[in-house]
């Protein structure tokens, strides 16, 4: 079981979904498995390319390096200036994508208005991926093969799993069909043998449908959209969101602000009525980033089977 305390602030009876616990759990199970690699001969890589220099693509790739050090996986950074063209670019990812050193590939999004995302996404070996954003990997997980999946959904259904057990028949809402957390989540919960239901813009009386609903994933980008009204009492509910919202400072200096980090839902409000819910921060974040190693060595393991397949004539 996922270690949980009570939510902080609240008289309720929700418990705290710990993310940073469970992925020191994730970590150390990555940890071991690169030991075992390195006994067989191989040691994962990631190759992690950052193009510019904005602030938060720079704090993720740094704690991200971190990480891989930490577990035992070698990283190989590329830094550019936002001169690098479209086909600097994809040169670069045509090397890695043939160097046996690198398993993993991770371009730090978002990218320069001069390179088409959706290009360089697709140029990655689905196999060196670890995004999981590739078109096979979709397709893949969507099918239910043995593919690369996106890592901040791959997070959540280890914290469902471990806060509820046994997935199997519970009715799971995600609340966003973004191509990078709502429908692949939808996914992965249906592959886990829940009942799903995607809420989104369109959606009709969306909140009676999550009233319905054992978990809840939000992951629509709003803050604070999602309150008690959302949830039947015991609901286990799975913040993904984080936004920059301002507040008033309270003390002597009149009007001035600060900003601080919430999620998509109503934090002191769905407490009142969950049985378990994730804080922001403190929840989904830490677990993007131990699923990234983890994919780092899930394509280490795909690459040596396809390497081992024996070669059509």
């Amino acid at each position: 079981m996922s270690a949980t305390t009570q939510a902080p602030g609240t008289q309720a009876s929700a418990a705290l979904i710990d993310g940073k616990a469970c992925a020191e759990r994730v970590l150390a199970e990555v940890a071991e498995s690169v030991k075992h690699l390195a006994a067989e001969g191989t040691t994962p890589g990631l190759a992690v390319v950052l193009i510019g220099e904005d602030p938060a693509s720079h704090v993720y790739v740094r704690n991200k390096i971190r990480k891989a050090e930490a577990v035992g996986i070698r990283s190989f950074e590329h830094r550019f200036d936002t001169t690098l063209s479209q086909a600097e670019l994809l040169s670069l990812i045509d090397k890695l994508n043939k160097d046996p050193e690198v398993n993993g590939i991770l371009v730090q999004l978002p990218l320069p208005d001069t390179i088409d995302e959706e290009a360089v996404i697709q140029a990655i070996d689905p196999l060196k991926d670890v995004d999981g954003f590739h078109h096979a990997n979709v397709g893949g997980l969507v099918q239910g093969r043995d593919v690369l999946t996106p890592c901040t959904p791959s997070g959540c259904l280890r914290l469902l799993q471990e806060t509820c057990g046994d997935l199997s028949g519970k009715h799971a809402v995600v609340v966003g069909r973004s191509n990078i957390v709502g429908k692949p989540m939808a996914s992965l919960l249906l592959h886990a043998h829940c009942s799903v239901t995607l809420l989104h813009s369109r959606s009709v009386n969306a909140e009676t449908i999550a009233r319905q609903a054992d978990i809840v994933v939000a992951a629509v980008g709003h803050p604070k959209m999602i309150d008690a009204s959302w949830l039947k009492p015991g609901a286990v509910v799975i913040d993904v969101g984080i936004n920059r919202v301002e507040q008033a400072i309270d003390g002597e200096n009149e009007g001035e602000r600060k900003t601080r980090l919430v999620g998509d839902v109503d934090f002191a409000s769905a407490s009142q009525v969950a049985k378990a819910i994730t804080p922001v921060p403190g929840g989904v974040g830490p677990m993007t980033i131990a699923y990234l190693m983890q994919n780092t060595v899930t394509a280490t393991k795909l690459q040596h089977r396809q390497a081992a397949q024996p070669a059509l004539t």
